[in-house]
């Protein structure tokens, strides 16, 4: 039996509630996306969203954050200051290296600000309905059956 794993649908769309504009995403997406910085995407509340992205080594000028027609763009661009000073590694684990992520903003999803702390970049994401477009409660009438028999009994009176 062949099993299937939505969760990369998840890794690069913010705001979207339906599975099937995910699906949609997912077959027009880039399958050779890159994994590098990690990063999480956290639901706050119900308009209220998060990216982190660990960028260890990274200043706040070596970064950068984008968002145009429903896509958030974060480069970051390593400059090597002078390449007299490299230094000779044993084990390189901190990979320093340029990049480029992009994720899909649903309708009505806004940047909100982002932060540098800790080599974590934090992005704040906050989705604005219209007030057209926010669910609303109608209230149902009845027509009153003793109204209309009274009015009757008068009329035959």
């Amino acid at each position: 039996m062949t099993t299937f794993d939505f969760s990369p649908l998840y890794r690069s769309s913010i705001g979207f509630d339906r599975l099937a504009s995910l699906i949609d995403a997912a077959t027009h997406s880039d399958h050779g996306q890159t994994t590098y910085p990690p990063y999480n995407i956290e639901k706050a509340d119900e308009d209220h969203y998060r990216i982190t992205m660990a960028v260890a080594g990274f200043t706040q000028e070596d970064l950068s954050i984008e968002s145009k027609s429903n896509q958030l763009m974060i480069t970051g661009t390593k400059h090597n200051t002078n390449p007299a000073d490299s230094k000779e590694y044993l084990h390189r684990g901190i990979a320093e290296r340029s990049f480029e992520h992009r994720f899909q903003l649903a309708d009505f999803v806004r940047v909100e600000g982002a932060n540098l702390e800790n080599g974590l970049l934090h992005v704040k994401l906050l989705r604005e309905l219209p007030e057209a477009m926010k669910p609303k409660t109608i209230a149902i009438q009845t027509t009153s059956s003793e109204h209309l028999i009274e009015s009757e009994k008068k009329q035959a009176a």
